[in-house]
């Protein structure tokens, strides 16, 4: 797998991009206390926007995105459970410093629930670093970036 099989999300996926989000971030519900808000998202009208990116056939990855003026927002990422282990969140998180950089942006931003402990070591791993922790209404946020050179 590689960039070139991460593609815009069409209409007809709308229906895997919930699913496969749902699936990653469904065990959380017990460990956070709400539904976390990846699970929450109009599919369909993020879908429509462009911001959705997926990967696999069937589909087992997704990324959403925001393009502001000064950096890329990741707003949410979800690998399937099957397709743990098969190096699909790297990729996807590849891809999105890739989109970075193509729009012409230097720096990616994005936020998980503290208790969400398994991203807190993943993300330094792609060179994301802390920037503040912050309480979101029910959420309790750790916010990151990562700088591309």
């Amino acid at each position: 797998m590689t960039h070139d099989d991460i593609r815009p999300a069409q209409a007809a996926d709308t229906a895997a991009v919930k699913a496969v989000t749902d699936a990653a971030y469904h065990h959380y519900i017990a460990r956070i206390g709400v539904v976390p808000q990846p699970m929450e998202a109009d599919h369909a009208a993020d879908v429509a926007a462009g911001r959705v990116f997926v990967t696999g056939e069937p589909v087992v990855g997704v990324v959403v995105l925001d393009a502001y003026d000064d950096h890329l927002f990741l707003d949410s990422i979800a690998v399937h459970p099957d397709a743990h282990g098969q190096g699909v969140g790297g990729r996807l998180l590849r891809f999105v410093e890739a989109r970075a950089r193509a729009l012409g942006l230097r720096e990616v931003r994005l936020y998980t629930n503290a208790m969400m402990w398994e991203n807190q070591k993943i993300y330094p791993r792609y060179g994301y670093e802390v920037v503040e922790r912050r309480v979101d209404g029910p959420y309790d946020r750790i916010h990151y970036r990562r700088r591309l050179d």
